[in-house]
């Protein structure tokens, strides 16, 4: 006769490997939302779905450009709204729309999904690695600081990320904010600044570009930020476990404070 085996650890709250550490915790589905309104693919990075947030990032950027939307944006803004209708390509705003709704709904769906798993896996508390060496990388479950994760975020976008060693997203964070520096002029328009020659300034920047550099300071921040205090929550608790289950005897019990 066959013998059948179970799985008994259906659900872990977070996997600890070379590239990074990703763990379960609640989120707020309206702000993940909210970002990937912003910018689609920064609600599923938050989730840490990483392969859809990357291709839906890709497809903003290419969309985005050849659309013309950031100018056009501009152009509404500043009250040109004749020159706005006319540079929009509608060929790619039509192929734009769908895909933006897209990111919004499914990321609000999936962030309902993960709390929902999340309470399973905290109610389960089965153990996870919390150490990974390889031959390229070391990674291990740590307390950082958020504010540090936040300075270096706002330095360079993606430091903050390889400071909580959440690979992946830091490399990525990286290349493209150095994509969007290059072609948005960003850094000869500062230095036309500091000069005090505002006309060259203004007329070398590259305003298609120049307008996602906002929305990729402040994911890396925000993102920077959260992850580095779920992690200490995620390093405490499994602490805390481990010298229970441990050191801890079955008869103590803490007295609560009146």
């Amino acid at each position: 006769m066959k013998h059948i085996t179970y799985q008994t650890h259906k659900r872990h709250k977070a996997h600890v490997s070379l590239f990074g550490t990703t763990q379960l915790h609640l989120r707020n589905p309206y702000i993940i939302a909210w970002w990937s309104a912003a910018f689609p693919g920064f609600g599923h990075l938050l989730l840490s779905k990483n392969i859809t947030g990357l291709l839906l990032f890709i497809w903003e950027v290419y969309t985005n450009i050849h659309a013309n939307i950031n100018v056009a944006m501009v152009y509404s803004f500043t009250g040109r709204l004749e020159e706005a209708k006319t540079i929009l390509d509608t060929r790619w705003a039509l192929l734009y729309i769908p895909v933006y709704l897209f990111a919004i709904w499914d990321s609000y769906r999936t962030t309902i999904d993960i709390n929902k798993v999340y309470v399973l896996a905290e109610h389960q508390n089965e153990p996870f690695d919390t150490f990974k060496m390889g031959a390229l990388e070391v990674n291990y479950l740590d307390k950082r600081r958020p504010l540090v994760a936040v300075m270096w975020s706002i330095l360079m976008p993606g430091a903050g990320q390889l400071y909580i060693h959440r690979i992946i997203i830091g490399f990525f964070s990286l290349i493209w904010v150095v994509v969007f520096f290059y072609q948005s002029q960003f850094l000869p328009a500062v230095h036309f600044l500091f000069l005090g020659d505002i006309p060259s300034s203004t007329s070398v920047l590259n305003i298609e570009w120049l307008l996602f550099l906002p929305s990729i300071y402040g994911f890396s921040a925000y993102d920077a930020y959260v992850n580095t205090i779920e992690n200490n929550k995620l390093y405490d608790r499994e602490q805390a476990d481990f010298l229970s289950q441990n050191y801890q005897q079955y008869r103590f019990s803490l007295k609560q404070r009146l």
